[in-house]
Parts: C-alpha cells; structure tokens; sequence
C-alpha cells in the first residue's frame, strides 16, 4: 500500500540526487588526502600551462627591446624576476586550491550523511509495514 509520507521522503531524496549529486557523490569516492591531491596536481598544470602561455606572450610583445639590448645580465636578472613570480603565484594558487577543495570535500560528506539519515529514515517506513509478526508476552509469536 502506498503510504503519502513514502512518497514524500522518496520525491525528497530524488530532489536531492539530481541537485546535489553531481556534487557529492563523484567525491565520496576518495579519501580526502586523495581527493585533495588529485586535484592540486591538477591545479598545478593548469597554473603553469597559463603561467607559460603568458610568459609567451608578454616575450614576444616586448621581443623587439630584448634583441635591441641582448645584455647577459638583465637576461638572467629578468629569468631569476620571472622564475620567482612563478614561485610565489604559484604557492598563492596552491593555497587557495587547497582551500577550495578541502571546503568542497567537508560539503560533499556532510550532504552525504543528509543522504544517508533520509535513506534511513525510508528504510525505517519500510520495515513498519513488513514487520506482521508481533511478540507478545513469554517471547511467543502470534
């Protein structure tokens, strides 16, 4: 027999799989250590893929000056100047891409365990109805 408040906890938990589970579910996959990692390593490529990429540009729209003034010494001053913003953006990078991910994981296990506590709760409505055994005093079942 189809009972309203089955149905209500059902179209709840549906209404949370398919506005939250393409952000909760993909995560609780991993352990955090691992979820976290996975995704610096991540970040770490696309921030020096974008850091070459503008190094690129800005070297070849200031090209004209640097072969007008091929001086070994600024060269090698301007590396050590560009290879330390690298140093620096990218610790900045990492930073927040900890942040973000770390926020991200603790948002997807907490929603887990909302899921989990409704599934429960569904669980429980079912198992009122099946249970047609009832004990009665001595143990015996009628």
């Amino acid at each position: 027999m189809l009972s309203e408040e089955k149905i209500k906890i059902m179209t709840n938990l549906a209404m949370f799989e398919k506005h939250e589970g393409k952000r909760i579910f993909p995560i609780n996959r991993y352990f955090k250590s691992d979820y976290v990692s996975s995704k610096l390593f991540r970040s770490f490529f696309s921030y020096t893929f974008s850091f070459l990429s503008c190094l690129l540009l800005w070297g070849l729209y200031y090209m004209e000056r640097w072969l007008n003034t091929m001086d070994l010494k600024s060269l090698t001053g301007t590396g050590i100047r560009i290879g330390i913003f690298y140093a620096v953006g990218l610790a900045v990078y990492l930073g927040i891409s900890i942040y973000i991910y770390m926020k991200r994981y603790e948002y997807a296990s907490r929603g887990m365990k909302v899921y989990l506590a409704k599934l429960k709760r569904l669980d429980k409505r079912y198992d009122g109805n099946t249970r047609s055994i009832k004990r009665i005093k001595g143990g015996r079942t009628s």
